[in-house]
């Protein structure tokens, strides 16, 4: 936000990991942590797939990944990737196959895991065809998916039987001399994924892929993933995310960024910070962000807005804001500008009149970000 300066109270220490890149983007090091969807359509619908891929996109997504469970998908991949303005993950289950087609038709990346792949043999031809074509890789344990051998070993899914599988699975790449992936431990229980996030931050510096797997709907899967991402991100681990919901991949890219916007992550678009509501509104709360929200999605540079009810908390939380408007009385309140009040506006020209101090206010940003730039 360009109006609220990083207090030390604020610093998240990332985790060191190593950086690898998926297509033109780097997940690791010190780029910034990415968000990721996967789409829902039939793979082989190539328009249906693309347009997913692309709305996205347009929410912020910097990485889409697209199942490849059978050849039909693979040889639409493609045309996919082709027309994709973000690199796509290739997700690959148990067929080897469709993991050397998936690497020759141009993904970025695969989701793998070795183990499931079939004879070492087969894994030494994937990766192969991942090497030749520059296509990096993710290796996926999921608890609720774990090796036999490890439920027999521990009991039930476990941190300790996720940590140990997703090391087996790094030993494989690693003794093919294949260093370019990251991982992931999900699971759909936060504790679970918690502690097993946690552990393997502790035994590898690969970069890590966050996310609370099968979180559920909208709703409860928002506050699951909020609660398990956070607090791993507030630590300072992840390097890349998903948010797992039933619900269209747009949402799970707009929860995955409200996210990082809330811990300082991440930022684009417009930061609407709004109270509840309460008798003492001057305006109708609810309806006026609901408006906004919508009014705004265009926007993309990173800035905040306050919507206040009334003179409480408004003029304070306006201190803090690019852009700010209080609820006072008698139809109108007050438009706070860079944290100072400047002057009244009536409340039923207010959403209009907002959408046009965030639009200018957005033009200045991108105007001295350019002017700066020039200067380097």
């Amino acid at each position: 936000m360009s109006h609220n300066p990083i207090r030390p109270w604020r610093s998240i220490a990332r985790r060191k990991s190593r950086q690898i890149m998926v297509g033109n983007v780097p997940v690791g090091g010190d780029a910034p942590i990415s968000v990721q969807t996967m789409t829902n359509t039939i793979t082989s619908d190539v328009a249906a797939t693309v347009a997913q891929v692309q709305r996205a996109a347009e929410a912020g997504a910097d990485i889409v990944r697209v199942s490849v469970p059978d050849e039909a998908s693979s040889k639409a991949l493609k045309e996919i990737v082709r027309e994709s303005p973000v690199p796509i993950v290739a997700d690959i289950h148990f067929h080897y196959k469709r993991g050397i087609e998936s690497a020759e038709a141009g993904a970025a990346c695969l989701r793998i895991n070795p183990g499931n792949i079939g004879s070492p043999e087969r894994v030494r031809e994937v990766i192969a065809a991942a090497r030749d074509h520059g296509c990096s890789m993710r290796i996926g344990v999921n608890g609720g998916s774990l090796e036999k051998h490890l439920l027999d070993k521990y009991g039930e899914p476990c941190p300790e039987a996720m940590v140990e599988s997703a090391l087996d699975h790094i030993r494989i790449l690693e003794d093919n001399d294949f260093h370019e992936f990251k991982i992931s431990v999900k699971a759909s229980d936060v504790f679970l994924s918690a502690a097993a996030y946690q552990g393997l931050a502790e035994v590898t510096d690969k970069p890590i892929h966050l996310g609370i797997t099968e979180a559920g709907g909208l709703m409860s899967g928002t506050i699951k993933s909020a609660i398990g991402l956070g607090n791993l991100l507030w630590m300072g681990i992840g390097d890349t995310l998903r948010v797992s919901l039933s619900a269209d991949p747009v949402e799970e890219v707009k929860v995955g960024y409200e996210i990082l916007k809330s811990l300082g992550l991440r930022h684009r678009g417009v930061n609407i910070i709004s109270c509840p509501s309460c008798a003492r509104q001057g305006f109708d709360v609810i309806k006026t962000v609901e408006a906004l929200e919508k009014r705004l999605e265009h926007i993309k540079t990173p800035m905040s807005l306050s919507i206040i009810g009334c003179v409480v908390n408004g003029p304070g939380e306006a201190l803090m804001t690019d852009v700010g408007f209080t609820g006072g009385g008698a139809g109108s309140g007050m438009v706070y500008l860079a944290g100072k009040a400047s002057h009244k506006m009536s409340n039923d020209q207010m959403i209009d009149h907002i959408v046009e101090e965030v639009e200018k206010k957005a033009s200045e940003i991108e105007a001295q970000a350019a002017r700066a730039q020039a200067a380097e």
